[in-house]
């Protein structure tokens, strides 16, 4: 049978997830709020045109 509490002791990441949730945090992503945004300066523009 498995000793979880030994095994969780013995647990250590790899450092492939440490290094990928680096890059992760460190990314500049584009949210929804950014692409709101852009679409909203996108249809000011569209309006523009039109008058």
């Amino acid at each position: 049978m498995l000793n979880y509490e030994e095994e969780l002791k013995k647990f250590k990441p790899s450092l492939e997830v440490e290094e990928a949730e680096e890059e992760i945090y460190n990314r500049d992503l584009t949210d929804m709020t950014d692409l709101m945004q852009e679409m909203m300066k996108e249809a000011k523009r569209n309006s523009n045109q039109l008058r």
